[in-house]
């Protein structure tokens, strides 16, 4: 259904859903920060490719309209909300770990070179380089900005001073930020900005939007966006309690989804695998890889780098949620500013630690009580 249509929710949210046009500048700061409008070539052009990779979970693009920078695509239909309102209000969703595992098991294995010939590989990545400027965009805010001064970056002042400076200051800190910028990992087509506002869901569908900082990139990059911006959505839960709803409950379903969304990509993704491992894919041609016990060690291998590498993303996102340019409403719809730093504060230290200590978790059920 094509048309000018706004989300008629309780909640009221700035973005169309079947009809998406883009502007020459970052909308969160305005014209001061331009960007280019070519972004919405790349946003049409993934939405149609992980369309056709997870139909489930991703609307149709009827109609692109390059010159006006213009998107029609399925209208995502009443009772559907923003996850992150969702998440705020204390609505359970019992499929999300299973749909968000499966869109991103689906569209990370399909196009990285698991499955694909380098040939067929190398054609993609060079058509999403030319979305540079999104990259760029997306390294400094992400992984630059939130460890200097920035005119930009801001926290909630004063209560967050001192834990802002020490962000700025931990050497061992920067180190491992430095290992996770992606300039020349380029595994998979990444939707670039997996955060819970980029997902709409009812109680039997989830669906995946707004892929227009969409690029080859490291696959942690999408899958640890998700569980980092789950994990400050359950951090934030305690400033949203009052005495009607202590949110405890509440909390152990974040945490279960949190375990539920890694453990089921892991078995999606691994499975897809093993399906194709005669397939394509240049990876690891089965001629080489076809001893049993070698294959396992192939795919432990890969999984716990790739474990690892979304943990170190899902930190990242979290610390530049907290004291950089774009915050999340998770924390700023708790009115309360010492009760919303204290929140802040609980997941901006467990973000630090994630980040200089991921490679020591083995399982998320780990992370997940290094987190409680």
């Amino acid at each position: 259904m094509l048309g000018f249509h706004k989300i008629p929710t309780v909640f009221e949210y700035e973005d169309f859903v079947s009809c998406g046009q883009s502007v020459p500048y970052v909308r969160l700061i305005g014209e001061s920060w331009p960007m280019t409008k070519e972004r919405s070539y790349f946003e049409a052009t993934a939405l149609k490719h992980q369309h056709s990779l997870s139909p489930k979970h991703v609307p149709e693009v009827y109609h692109f309209d390059r010159t006006m920078s213009l998107i029609g695509m399925r209208y995502i239909e009443p009772p559907h909300i923003i996850l992150r309102r969702g998440l705020i209000a204390g609505i359970e969703y019992p499929l999300l770990a299973e749909h968000m595992a499966e869109f991103m098991a689906n569209t990370l294995f399909y196009t990285s070179l698991l499955y694909l010939t380098t040939t067929q590989h190398k054609n993609a990545v060079a058509e999403f380089c030319a979305n540079v400027e999104i990259c760029r965009l997306t390294e400094q805010v992400v992984f630059s900005d939130p460890y200097k001064i920035s005119e930009f970056n801001r926290w909630t002042s004063p209560y967050l001073d001192t834990d802002t400076e020490a962000v700025r200051n931990d050497n061992n800190l920067k180190l491992e930020v430095a290992e996770l910028k992606f300039c020349e990992k380029t595994q998979a087509l990444i939707h670039g900005d997996l955060h819970t506002s980029s997902v709409m869901v009812t109680q039997d569908s989830t669906q995946v939007i707004d892929p227009e900082f969409a690029f080859y990139g490291p696959m942690g990059f999408d899958i640890g966006a998700f569980l980092g911006n789950l994990f400050l959505a359950y951090f934030a839960q305690d400033g949203h309690a009052d005495q009607g709803n202590d949110r405890k409950s509440y909390k152990v379903w974040i945490t279960d989804t949190i375990s539920g969304t890694w453990n089921l990509f892991h078995k999606k993704f691994t499975s897809l695998w093993d399906k194709h491992k005669e397939g394509p894919g240049e990876a690891f041609l089965y001629a080489i890889y076809n001893n049993v016990e070698l294959w396992e060690l192939v795919k432990q291998k890969y999984m716990t780098e790739l474990f690892h590498d979304s943990l170190g993303f899902a930190a990242a996102k979290m610390i530049r949620r907290i004291v950089g340019v774009a915050h999340v409403e998770d924390f700023e719809s708790i009115t309360d500013l010492v009760k919303r730093a204290d929140c802040e504060r609980r997941a901006l230290d467990f973000a630090k630690m994630l980040m200089k200590k991921r490679r020591n978790f083995n399982t998320i059920t780990d992370v997940i009580s290094a987190a409680q």
